[in-house]
């Protein structure tokens, strides 16, 4: 192995050219910055991380639902990383701590049992991208018991694509894609951002070879004079896709547009559920409403890492105060948050 990272470092060295390279996937960023990937590339060559942390891209808007909902004594599920992602004016690990019934789940499957067990409404905070959402839509058409509901906090990574490259903000020129989401919605998606804006793109897994070859691949691709999208990932990546999955998604959800952590709104980027399965909609069975969202805390800089302006190192709180085990941001959560993984791997 280590022959064969020598040999691709090496191709990319003899090709290297100014190129600023996005990856969104909180699995690549670990990959990384644990294996010191960065290190290995020219100078030239820029790997930065981008809204790869599906947690850590839940506003504050959503986690006020959630707090409201604990409020009225509805019993919350969801994952144990969504606990410390800060909301307005507190977490859900605070509302926790005062006596709401928050509780740590695995799954929604594991949500569906403790509704039919409690004698509680009970709500599951459904927080991924498209690689989560279709176990959320599959519970849904199974017919989960009456006192069960969804938070739909589900994220699309292609709009949030565009919505970079249009921006200009990072200024990117091309795009690692993401392995997980690939498996779900293959290559098709990313297509437009070769077509109409010259991207050169490649789905890679997630060790460090997988990684570098992407980056070469990408490479490749830009001294040829092209812009397309390669399988890098083919050992898990079909160019369709996982067909069975679109299918359940299309029948539960509509997609529709909602604000990001640290972005406006984006157009065509989240998942709600369709009016047919509005019973199991939390938002319309309880009819939620919140104002006055603070989306990030007072200097915290979490936005501009997602939006992949900004490294956790450029932030005054990065390692002081804030920490994994005291986040004070979204990005410090999750062991996929890009200050997170650069707290345990980076050298400051």
């Amino acid at each position: 192995m280590k022959n064969l990272a020598r040999e691709i470092v090496s191709r990319i060295n003899e090709i290297a050219r100014p190129v600023k390279i996005m990856h969104v996937c909180g699995s690549h960023e670990h990959t990384i910055m644990q294996h010191g990937v960065r290190s290995l590339l020219p100078e030239e060559v820029e790997v930065v991380a981008g809204p790869g942390c599906p947690v850590c891209c839940v506003p504050s808007r959503e986690i006020d639902e959630c707090l409201k909902l604990a409020e009225q004594g509805v019993t919350i599920t969801t994952f144990g990383d969504m606990l410390r992602v800060p909301g307005s004016k507190g977490s859900l690990a605070d509302a926790r701590a005062d006596g709401a019934d928050v509780r740590i789940v695995y799954g929604v499957s594991n949500a569906v049992e403790i509704a039919r067990k409690l004698d509680n409404e009970v709500v599951f905070m459904a927080a991924g991208f498209e690689t989560t959402a279709p176990t959320t839509a599959s519970e849904i058409l199974s017919g989960p018991p009456e006192n069960f509901s969804v938070l739909s906090c589900h994220r699309l990574i292609p709009p949030a694509l565009r919505f970079l490259i249009e921006s200009g903000e990072v200024n990117l020129n091309a795009l690692i894609e993401p392995g997980h989401v690939s498996t779900i919605i293959g290559m098709k998606p990313y297509e437009p951002f070769s077509r109409d804006y010259g991207i050169p793109q490649v789905i890679a897994g997630f060790n460090p070879l997988d990684i570098l070859m992407a980056v070469y691949m990408i490479l490749r691709q830009i001294n040829r004079g092209e812009a397309r999208v390669e399988n890098e990932y083919k050992r898990a990546v079909r160019p369709e896709g996982n067909l069975k999955a679109q299918e359940v998604m299309d029948e539960v959800f509509y997609i529709t547009e909602r604000e990001w952590r640290g972005f406006p709104t984006i157009p065509d980027s989240v998942y709600e559920i369709r009016d047919e399965f509005s019973q199991y909609n939390a938002r319309e069975k309880f009819d939620i409403e919140v104002d006055e969202v603070v989306d990030t805390p007072s200097g915290c800089i979490c936005g501009a890492v997602l939006r992949g302006v900004a490294r956790p190192e450029d932030c005054t709180l990065f390692r002081d105060p804030c920490t994994p085990t005291n986040p004070v941001g979204a990005c410090m959560v999750s062991r996929e948050g890009t200050c997170n993984i650069a707290y345990r791997y980076s050298s400051l």
